[in-house]
């Protein structure tokens, strides 16, 4: 062996080639961190000082390449000055262009995910092999930044800039046909070859088949077009690109103009550019939320195995209540594996919930993303039925009929008694309490709550509610379900409308209010559109339903009624009463037509300014400001109140969940990094201006202690 370090050894093989394989011994995956980071150094300095070298390849023992850096270093590295951040990307620099000079050909043999620093790694070395299950890419952008070890200066040189646009600023994941076609990999293998392969080019190239340093004069000199070509191929991608981005995320457009800017450069002034502009970046409040979230995220995850590692398997599904949540469940159930039962008292709801589950199929098959065969096999997985036949193998039973606390409580008794011995039974209800569910059954303790989010296939969270009764085994199977079903599930404990309704509620409270005050809610909702929000509350409200708002309301005002009870008539309550129920029948603050792809196409309608008169006493004028603020108080200060009650167990559920569940801005890092952002004591000097406008705008004595003490949710 050359070199032996903790994660980089290196083996000489045949013919005076060398083997540098990446084992990250601590680790599932390999990473590119600062101790790996060091290593690669040092076993390319004795490679560099090798006499008689003739090639070498860069492998893993990992069903990975390399994922990328080691994210959770990002925090601790960005904290330092922009002069002391460029110096260290520069010392990472020296490492890759290190590899790219070495004194014969380099090959890098990709058998499994190739990722950010990985992937610029590969870019260093003068070939590319590819397994037939690999996938590579830079997604740097979705963390606020972009590639910072060589990625915008070798990527472009190899693959064009129009491609290499594409790669860096839409961070995508590359297959292998299209790395191939693109020309970011040499060949594509079957996994088990790509080592062999990698082997085989550096021999050609030993023996004059492929010039190896013509391809490094390519990558090291500047990119090979015109004035007017590289006018033409950035400035067009910009409107592109930035439409795409938007204003809130400047790591896509930083990155384009880094390109364009040292597109006539060759490597070492290219390689300036692009750490002064990844510095910063680096410094930004968009990488720091976006990094903080990679982060809330990896936590979420572990919590979800540690409930996973306790659980038995989910062989077999079932789902109570067909039509559109129904069908959906059993799609999302099937699609992902687990067989399902969709039972149901109506024939036409099962032909519902199946054509909605066919609906969705039919998409995937005409995008490419699923053969007919696939399709086929997904919808037996599917077993509709009018009755409990098959219901004595079932695992977990969701419950999915109308929010209604009888029929729950008849159906969930009815159900319990067709159910095998320590089979779970969960409720997909949005704010009914689980507890007082769970006493209509004779096993309280199989029972807690399976809260999707509409639509199914789209919403990442799923809440799993724990009752007063119910078991950590119950919890456990019903993690491990959701885990199983692709979703993010999020473990928090009863109360009304549990964590994201209780949480977005406040907030609609305050769009009434802001009404009730005189303000136009087409303003609101373009003042909340522009501060990240995907639609204002006047259209999410809209979109959720004013009859299903309308009932999650009252349980808020009968949970909470001395902050969400209201005794005069609200702006929801006065559309629902009018049936203006929003997207469902065509017009709420709204009018809606299909478009052309069938999709609901929101119209301002004249007609409700009239509608909503007598609301507000007078009309004023709002600045964006108080608008923002008159809007985030409250419900700023409801996910305080549910972590300091235990509702929800850390701030990183917390924020991961009001992100994944209500599209909470993720730029913004959530509500907790939201309110360290701000700073407590400026969030609670901020809410005196408004706490005549009741409890829901008064900060708790927990969130004044820590604004005192300077505390924060994430240290």
């Amino acid at each position: 062996m050359l070199f032996e370090g903790k994660t980089i050894q290196v083996h000489p093989l045949d013919d005076g080639i060398y083997d540098v394989v990446i084992d990250h011994k601590n680790d599932s995956v390999n990473k590119l961190d600062q101790a790996t980071l060091a290593e690669l150094s040092e076993a390319v300095k004795v490679l560099n000082d090798t006499a008689d070298i003739k090639g070498v390849i860069f492998s893993s023992v990992k069903d990975v390449f390399i994922v990328g850096a080691d994210i959770t270093e990002f925090t601790q590295m960005f904290t330092v000055s922009e002069e002391d951040i460029i110096k260290n990307l520069h010392e990472m620099h020296a490492i890759f262009n290190a590899i790219e000079d070495l004194p014969c050909p380099t090959a890098v043999a990709i058998n499994g995910l190739c990722f950010g620093g990985g992937f610029e790694l590969s870019l260093a070395c003068d070939f590319r092999i590819m397994g037939d299950k690999a996938k590579v890419g830079l997604p740097e952008v979705k963390l606020g930044i972009y590639p910072g070890w060589g990625g915008t200066v070798r990527l472009p040189r190899l693959i064009g800039v129009d491609n290499a646009n594409e790669w860096i600023c839409g961070g995508s994941e590359k297959r292998p046909d299209d790395a191939l076609k693109e020309g970011a990999v040499d060949a594509v293998v079957e996994t088990s070859q790509v080592k062999a392969a990698a082997i085989d080019i550096i021999q050609k190239a030993n023996a004059g088949k492929f010039d190896y340093k013509a391809r490094r004069v390519e990558k090291q000199s500047p990119i090979k077009l015109n004035q007017i070509e590289q006018m033409m191929a950035f400035e067009s991608a910009k409107g592109v690109i930035g439409s795409k981005a938007g204003p809130h995320y400047p790591a896509p457009i930083a990155a384009l103009k880094t390109i364009q800017k040292h597109a006539n450069l060759t490597r070492e002034k290219a390689i300036e550019v692009e750490a002064k502009g990844f510095a910063k970046l680096a410094k930004t409040d968009v990488c720091a939320a976006l990094v903080g979230l990679f982060m809330k995220d990896q936590a979420v995850k572990k919590v979800g195995k540690g409930y996973e590692s306790k659980a038995e398997p989910v062989n077999q599904a079932a789902v109570l209540g067909a039509g559109i949540m129904g069908g959906g469940i059993a799609y999302q159930s099937a699609s992902k594996g687990t067989p399902i039962i969709m039972k149901d008292i109506n024939q036409d709801a099962l032909a519902l919930g199946l054509s909605e589950a066919t609906k969705l199929l039919d998409k995937k098959v005409s995008r490419g993303r699923m053969d007919s065969r696939k399709m086929a096999s997904v919808l037996n997985s599917i077993t509709p039925t009018l009755n409990y036949g098959d219901f004595g193998n079932v695992d977990v039973a969701v419950e999915a009929v109308v929010e209604n606390p009888k029929i729950k409580k008849a159906v969930l008794a009815e159900v319990e008694g067709e159910l095998k011995e320590g089979a779970i039974l969960a409720s997909n209800t949005s704010t009914i309490s689980i507890t007082d569910l769970a006493t209509a059954l004779k096993k309280p303790e199989n029972f807690c709550g399976m809260h999707f989010f509409n639509p199914v296939h789209q919403m990442p969270l799923v809440e799993v509610i724990r009752g007063e009764k119910t078991s950590e085994e119950a919890v456990a199977r019903t993690v491990a379900y959701a885990k199983a079903m692709g979703k993010t599930p999020i473990v928090v404990n009863d109360c009304p409308g549990f964590l994201v309704n209780r949480v977005l509620f406040p907030y609609f409270a305050g769009f009434s209010k802001l009404i009730s005050d005189g303000a136009n809610f087409l303003q609101v909702d373009k003042v909340m559109e522009a501060f990240g929000w995907p639609m204002g509350p006047a259209y999410l409200l809209d979109v959720v339903g004013m009859d299903t708002a309308h009932h999650a309301d009252s349980v808020m005002a009968e949970g909470f009624p001395d902050r969400m009870g209201h005794d005069e008539e609200t702006v929801l309550e006065r559309m629902f009463n009018l049936g203006r129920l929003g997207q469902k029948n065509g017009k709420g603050f709204y009018r809606y037509e299909l478009d052309r792809k069938g999709k609901p196409k929101k119209i301002v309608d004249e007609e409700v300014p009239a509608l909503l008169e007598g609301l507000a006493t007078s009309t004023r004028e709002f600045t964006d400001e108080e608008i923002i603020e008159r809007m985030m108080t409250p419900l700023c200060i409801e996910i305080a109140r549910c972590l300091e009650e235990n509702i929800v167990a850390s701030p990183a559920e917390a924020d991961m969940a009001l992100i994944y569940g209500i599209g909470f801005p993720p730029f913004r890092g959530g509500a907790c990094h939201y309110l360290d952002q701000i700073g407590l004591d400026n969030f609670c000097a901020m809410a005196e201006k408004y706490e005549a406008l009741g409890p829901l705008y008064q900060p708790t004595e927990e969130m004044k202690n820590m604004a005192a003490s300077s505390r924060k949710y994430f240290g």
